[in-house]
């Protein structure tokens, strides 16, 4: 009989969680009682935040006596601080689980996940099955498919983030990313470290790919928004707006910003892929 493994969530999530409640709960005892008339917090995943970011910023010069204040802390911490109440907008990169779904959500794009390597790299392609099998470790060194002579530094993303859930479902299947990998609490700082490291392997959202990395060809197929809405680039996931309940006044005209034609401008020239809807 095969010895059952059950997963708890890490003390890096419960912590994590901590930190942002506690940040939010900072921000809102400093704003009083104007916070339900004048401030929206937001607050999850850190694939979304930069793309919020760049929402807010907008929102706020077109409406001055509007506050948003956008929190990371990745798409578990962002769940529960919508649960709990101390976030009026949650962000997800991952699907909500069967126990989540009393959340209201919204799309608000589609992204796809990059596996990056450094821009040296000579290897330009992989197949879904060899990325599986440098993150179970299977694969270990970069000669064996013909490149550099070297180990492979692998990086991942922490317990409870929603780019790792994502990874997860969408390459690793039956199989387990190996305890060895290096473990990293932001799209940023994996993308930071493969850019310094031309050993490295990692995977970030595809907006967030830039000059200081390499984002892979995966059996052939480019990452790029057209080979996503077609259907032939497979490592892509929905973009997550949540609250507690049906969302109303403030949090629900930024929502209706979100998703109006200005909002997905915004979103799909940073990248995202954006669809219309009706919040």
């Amino acid at each position: 009989m095969k010895n059952l493994r059950i997963r708890y969530p890490s003390i890096k999530s419960f912590f994590t969680f901590f930190c942002v409640t506690i940040h939010i709960s900072l921000i809102v005892l400093s704003s009083g009682c104007s916070r339900s008339s004048a401030s929206i917090i937001v607050a999850g995943s850190t694939s979304v935040q930069p793309f919020a970011e760049v929402l807010a910023e907008e929102y706020m010069i077109l409406h001055p006596d509007i506050v948003i204040d956008i929190q990371g802390g990745g798409s578990a911490a962002g769940i529960m601080a919508t649960n709990s109440g101390t976030a009026d907008i949650g962000m997800s990169s991952r699907a909500l689980k069967p126990d989540e779904l009393h959340l209201w959500s919204l799309e608000i794009a589609s992204d796809g996940l990059a596996v990056i390597v450094h821009p040296e790299n000579p290897i330009h392609n992989l197949s879904l099955e060899q990325v599986r099998g440098i993150y179970s470790g299977e694969i270990s060194r970069w000669d064996t498919l013909g490149g550099i002579s070297s180990q492979i530094h692998v990086f991942t993303r922490e317990e409870g983030s929603g780019t790792r859930s994502s990874f997860e479902s969408l390459v690793m299947s039956s199989s387990e990313i190996m305890p060895e990998a290096m473990v990293q609490d932001s799209n940023g700082a994996v993308r930071q470290l493969v850019g310094d490291d031309p050993a490295a392997i990692g995977f970030i959202s595809l907006g967030l790919v830039d000059g200081t990395v390499k984002a892979m060809e995966l059996d052939g197929t480019t990452p790029t928004s057209e080979h996503i809405l077609d259907g032939t680039y497979l490592l892509s996931r929905s973009f997550l707006f949540l609250t507690a309940d049906e969302p109303s006044g403030i949090v629900k005209e930024f929502i209706e910003f979100t998703t109006s034609a200005q909002g997905r401008n915004l979103l799909n020239a940073e990248g995202l892929i954006t669809r219309e809807v009706n919040p």
